[in-house]
């Protein structure tokens, strides 16, 4: 199974997560949309212990740190929906996306497009902080309403009990990691994370 890695925002902790799945799973991994510098693969390339995980290329790198859209017109690209194909890999594969899922792609399709031609499962990323709760739930509405599959939340940074609890309650979305705030992120730490993840993981139904 591939997961697609998504967030409420931007510097949610997407990256931070993708390496920690990455890591959890000995999953392949690939940024299908990479805005700016420096890349985000470089960094769950730093990050992953494992000899097993394979590392795909982009498919559109662009240099503006900006939504694809814009950073794509920048150069005088077009990205298309059909543009993103799953790399060729026996193994499984953690997607990491760009920003939220409404960011655009085009002047037609977002992010969460390109999740669903992935046919690839959400974890969704919630970073805590004052108006989180109604970003993770104007997110999980929407991902409701379009009947989008999702393995799970991740919450990140330092706790929260009432904004999880409400999150939790209204999502309905099983709680996979609770990541508190990270002063120092290296293998090491990116492997205990990966352990504990894997404590949650599995519920019968995987």
């Amino acid at each position: 199974m591939n997961y697609f890695v998504t967030a409420i925002g931007t510097d949610s902790g997407k990256t931070l997560v993708a390496a920690i799945l990455t890591e959890a799973l000995k999953a392949d991994y690939w940024k299908p949309v990479q805005a700016g510098t420096p890349g985000d693969t470089e960094t769950v390339q730093s990050l992953v212990s494992n000899t097993i995980t394979q590392f795909h290329p982009e498919t559109h790198r662009l240099k503006l740190p900006a939504s694809p859209h814009a950073a794509a017109k920048y150069e005088h690209l077009h990205i298309d929906l059909d543009d993103f194909v799953l790399p060729l890999t026996d193994n499984e594969i953690i997607i990491e996306g760009a920003g939220g899922i409404l960011v655009p792609l085009n002047s037609e399709n977002f992010v969460i497009d390109m999740a669903q031609k992935l046919e690839s499962p959400l974890i969704l990323v919630s970073n805590l902080y004052l108006g989180s709760i109604n970003h993770t739930l104007l997110t999980v509405h929407y991902l409701k309403q379009h009947n989008i599959p999702v393995k799970g939340i991740i919450f990140n940074g330092e706790a929260n009990e009432e904004s999880e609890q409400i999150i939790e309650q209204v999502s309905g979305y099983r709680v996979l990691l609770r990541i508190p705030h990270l002063s120092k992120i290296n293998k090491e730490i990116i492997q205990y994370w990966a352990d504990e993840l894997m404590l949650n993981w599995y519920d019968g139904l995987d």
